[in-house]
């Protein structure tokens, strides 16, 4: 079967509502049933001073957020103890590019979880961090990737993708890692056998043929390496920051891309609706136009609901499996790379 194309996929956002969903749910059924997995995951953002200034960034502090923090490495260990004595399994590691706390702050951390709770998953550092930290200590991009393989990082987080048209980057997030440079990083990562995820995202100042070309891309270097677990459009938030966008992306909107993702990128295996930016109510929708995944219970979580979305707090493990069932999924609880731990 001929894989789509760019001008077959820029046209299905004008396909009749259900019958793109009907194309995605078809797919998604094919590949993973009923099933919507989960995780239970703790995000820890240990500091908002940021030496870049993305336009739609509401969570750095060097803009309109004048409450810098650095959490201390014994502050971030009496987070992972706690999490740890209640059963949580992976541990989410993502700030902003400090260039006050110096690279060993951020290996060292990693080191101590790994050695006090080796079976904890650390997912850590965005290709966004990892091209600041290269720059910043003048080194490879191959000698950081050592470096967090050593300290103990099991899988990378797909933040800093953003959209990889590269005038939409200059406008929204100029100085930051470029497209060429985050797709290269994760090439790296992945020829360490290790394993990554890809976000995009969407609805502020991008089109749909940016959106498309992006998951042109992510498909290009998947079929190169096989790396990426997981595709996570990211719907942008619009409080707090400087893009001043004055109207959110419509749910329509939303839910046509999350279906076309499911069909274009037909060599990554799961789609998830992250529902820190869509809403735990859209995300279930969204499990019927692709989506097979919907992170995890987070429990705390500080850069999105900087710019408005309502994830300060996480959700409640039996009410995220309660509301998978009564959407008429199957809750499966996964490990942070996707083994199957538990069907609720």
């Amino acid at each position: 079967m001929s894989r789509i194309s760019f001008d077959e996929a820029l046209k299905m956002y004008d396909m009749e509502f259900f019958d793109l969903a009907q194309l995605a749910d078809k797919k998604r059924k094919e590949l993973h049933g009923k099933k919507t997995y989960f995780n239970i995951n703790r995000h820890i953002n240990p500091t908002n001073v940021c030496k870049d200034v993305c336009k739609f960034c509401a969570y750095s502090a060097s803009r309109k957020n004048p409450n810098q923090y650095t959490m201390s490495h014994d502050e971030i260990m009496e987070i992972v103890k706690d999490i740890d004595s209640r059963g949580i399994k992976e541990v989410h590691i993502v700030s902003a590019h400090n260039p006050n706390t110096g690279l060993e702050w951020y290996l060292e951390i990693f080191k101590r979880i790994k050695t006090e709770y080796p079976h904890l998953h650390v997912k850590a550092l965005t290709a966004a961090e990892v091209n600041f930290l290269a720059e910043e200590y003048n080194k490879s991009y191959d000698e950081i990737l050592d470096l967090m393989v050593e300290n103990g990082v099991d899988s990378m987080p797909g933040g800093g993708a953003e959209i990889f048209d590269e005038k939409v980057r200059d406008f929204i997030c100029k100085g930051k890692v470029t497209s060429e440079q985050w797709l290269e990083i994760h090439k790296k990562w992945h020829q360490r056998g290790k394993k990554s995820n890809v976000t995009m995202l969407f609805g502020h100042i991008e089109n749909r043929e940016h959106r498309i070309d992006h998951m042109m891309r992510i498909r290009d270097l998947q079929d190169e390496t096989g790396g990426f677990n997981c595709f996570i459009p990211l719907v942008y938030q619009t409080q707090n920051n400087f893009l001043n966008i004055k109207k959110d992306i419509t749910a329509n909107e939303i839910l046509r891309t999350m279906a076309i993702s499911r069909l274009v990128l037909d060599n990554v295996p799961n789609l998830k609706a992250y529902w820190v930016t869509s809403t735990v109510n859209l995300a279930l929708v969204a499990q019927e136009f692709g989506a097979n995944d919907m992170d995890g219970t987070i429990e705390k979580e500080s850069i999105n609901s900087a710019a408005g979305a309502k994830s300060a707090n996480g959700v409640v493990l039996e009410d995220f499996v309660q509301l998978i069932k009564n959407s008429g999924f199957i809750p499966v609880e996964r490990d942070s790379v996707y083994h199957e731990l538990k069907v609720w």
